[in-house]
Order: structure tokens, then C-alpha cells, then sequence
């Protein structure tokens, strides 16, 4: 399903930086260009899946969502 391969992009990044022992990581709004993923839904899970793999981060000092306009911002604003 779309969602659970939203989930595991990000969660797959994620825990690749970590065995590469990156301290930051940034992320783009995945799939809400384009694709056409509703940008809402996109963002929980981008926030609940980097919430959930924090946990477990070591090397990672900085996560970063790089945020290309208003609409995506007041969204994660709203979330965050």
C-alpha cells in the first residue's frame, strides 16, 4: 500500500544514515509533488515515522524537513 511505502522510504533513509553515522539528515516532502500523495496524510507520516526511529538514533543530531511552500509549512507547523 502507498502509505507503508511512504513509511519504509523514510524509514529506510533514516536508518541508513545511521549505520553511515551521518549527525543530519533532510527530508523533501516525499510523494506530494508529482505523485500526488495528499500532502496532509504525507506529513503525519513523515513526522510519526521520524518519531518512532528517533528513538533508536545514535549518530543523528539533526533531523531536517525541507519545506518548499506555504501550504506544506502550515501543515508540518500545525503537526509539529
Amino acid at each position: 500500500n502507498e502509505k507503508q511505502l511512504l513509511k519504509n522510504c523514510y524509514k529506510n533513509s533514516i536508518r541508513l544514515a545511521e549505520n553511515l553515522n551521518l549527525e543530519s539528515i533532510a527530508f523533501p516532502n516525499i510523494s506530494t509533488g508529482v505523485y500526488g500523495f495528499p500532502k496532509k496524510d504525507a506529513a503525519e507520516i513523515a513526522i510519526k515515522t521520524i518519531k518512532e526511529e528517533a528513538k533508536q538514533l545514535k549518530s543523528i543530531r539533526k533531523i531536517i524537513f525541507c519545506i518548499f511552500d506555504d501550504e506544506n509549512l502550515n501543515i508540518y507547523q500545525n503537526l509539529l
